[in-house]
């Protein structure tokens, strides 16, 4: 299973737990919306920090290549 599929899946289940408990009259998932607000805010940070130092730093073999080629060419 690809993490598009499994993070799809997840939120799926999550969807199908909170309906049934509201349709037998129990607390659906046991947060208040502010930490909702606040769990949302840190994973986007988190999410995009990692897409940021990852996309400008070169970090796999790959980019070392590239980095390489951009200082044979006197681009970096």
């Amino acid at each position: 299973m690809d993490r598009g599929s499994l993070i799809r899946t997840t939120v799926l289940v999550f969807a199908l737990i909170n309906q049934v408990l509201a349709a037998f009259g129990k607390s659906p998932l046991p947060f208040s919306e502010a930490e909702v607000e606040q769990g949302v805010s840190a994973i986007i940070t988190v999410g995009a920090s990692l897409v940021a130092w990852f996309k400008n730093n070169y970090v796999t073999e790959k980019g070392a290549q590239q980095a390489r080629e951009l200082e044979k060419k006197g681009l970096k």
